[in-house]
């Protein structure tokens, strides 16, 4: 994928229930690697562990499933990708902290994990939602 232009971007249609889906299994990736990382150690530090494990998971398999599906996006170079992919984490910082509020927000008024978890899940939709937005316009311009 250097270089070469991909297929023709998605129908309207096609796109908001390809991105919706991927969005769905970026979901799922987080949270069930934060439920993973929670089960592998549940220390005085195993929520906020397992956050930024689900976080960094989570991203890694949206990053990608954006730039080959969604913006069908090709890298000129290895320095390319690599300067994409830092935009992408720059674009992510400010929806991560909404996710990040939403789910903590959740633990910190329901004590349960399944509050927490659903509160991830609240907060990453809404986050998706910007997210789209900013990377259609400054990551995969």
């Amino acid at each position: 994928m250097t270089g070469q232009a991909l297929a023709a971007p998605l129908p309207r249609a096609r796109l908001v229930v390809a991105y919706a889906s991927f969005a769905a299994l970026s979901i799922v990736a987080n949270l069930a690697s934060q439920k993973l990382s929670y089960w592998l150690y549940h220390g005085w530090l195993g929520v906020p562990l397992s956050v930024c494990v689900g976080t960094g998971v989570g991203l890694v398999v949206k990053y990608l499933l954006d730039k080959v599906w969604i913006f069908r996006y090709p890298h000129r170079s290895v320095a390319h990708g690599i300067q994409t992919f830092t935009l992408y984490v720059v674009m992510g910082l400010g929806t991560t902290a909404l996710f990040w509020a939403v789910e903590f927000g959740a633990d910190v008024l329901f004590h349960t994990e399944s509050a927490r978890l659903a509160g991830g899940a609240l907060g990453l939709t809404l986050g998706y939602f910007a997210k789209y937005h900013l990377d259609k316009r400054f990551v995969f311009a």
